[in-house]
């Protein structure tokens, strides 16, 4: 018997684990068992990924104590309102207990960071296509895919180099646009292969590319973008990870490592060079 299309939600739901235990059990059955499922399985391991590696990232933040330069300042605040009262005085009517609004205001700020990096990490790596994939999250979505698929010593891509056409064929037609791997052998890396990974609102593609020392690149490749103008070079850190993106029109590009700012910039620089504006894919 053939089981039937799973649902995306119910595909992002079981990588989350916000799936009733009975309806778990049938998706794992599905995903694990069905030959026709193997897709869905790489996608729901690809997202889970993902979210460990927000985890490993972010967690630590939620762990940080209030600044204590802050902390003294509202507890030093708190204490005024009695001050006053015990010298006979009246605050003045147009600055009424600043104290109280820059507590209040510590506190909005705390709930709002912990409550976006609460929601962030219990979301995951859900599709949001009402939100625009805009540059800052194009390069920290390829910061993670990078730290966690480069560390992989076993199987750090799906298709390997071998058959690298192959590779370019199945991620033009899943982008829906034609792709190309950038030449790095003259710059000492060489291609080692890609794979596809989910974005903000449909698949992504990576390579990922090694030096003679070991050392991994990975350009990470988006068609989610909607701003549909140019933005020069930009830089981000994410950890202890590099990456130097920009925007083409509907695509964006971010290219990641652990090396030095300006190896990589130069690296940049011949991506850029390489990747004349894409086109639409050849129909499946």
């Amino acid at each position: 018997m053939k089981t039937p299309a799973l649902p995306e939600e119910d595909l992002h739901a079981y990588a989350d684990g916000q799936l009733p235990a009975a309806r778990a059990s049938e998706m794992a059955a599905w995903l694990e068992q069905d030959p026709a499922h193997a897709e869905d399985l790489q996608r729901v391991r690809a997202w889970r990924a993902q979210n460990r590696a927000l985890h490993a990232h972010y967690d630590p933040v939620l762990e940080e104590p209030l600044p204590p330069r802050l902390a003294a300042a509202v507890l030093a605040g708190a204490s005024e309102p009695h001050r006053r009262r015990d010298e006979g005085h009246q605050a003045p009517a147009n600055g009424p207990h600043w104290w109280r609004y820059a507590a209040m205001l510590l506190l909005t700020l705390a709930g709002a960071a912990g409550g976006w990096l609460a929601h962030d990490l219990s979301v995951g790596s859900r599709a949001r296509s009402t939100l625009a994939a805009g540059p800052a999250v194009l390069a920290r979505q390829a910061a993670v895919a990078h730290t966690v698929f480069s560390a992989d010593l076993r199987r750090p891509v799906e298709v390997g180099a071998d058959q690298e056409q192959a590779l370019v064929t199945w991620l033009s037609r899943r982008l829906g646009v034609n792709v190309r791997a950038p030449k790095l052998a003259p710059l000492g890396y060489d291609l080692i292969g890609g794979r596809l990974l989910p974005g903000q609102s449909g698949p992504v593609a990576q390579f990922m590319y090694q030096d003679a020392a070991g050392q991994r690149l990975t350009l990470y490749v988006s068609h989610d973008q909607v701003q549909n103008h140019e933005t020069g070079f930009r830089f981000a850190q994410e950890g202890k990870v590099n990456v130097f993106y920009w925007i083409d029109g509907q695509f964006g590009y971010a290219l990641s490592g652990g090396v030095p700012r300006s190896e990589l910039s130069r690296i940049a620089s011949s991506v850029y060079e390489q990747l004349a504006p894409l086109s639409p894919a050849p129909a499946r």
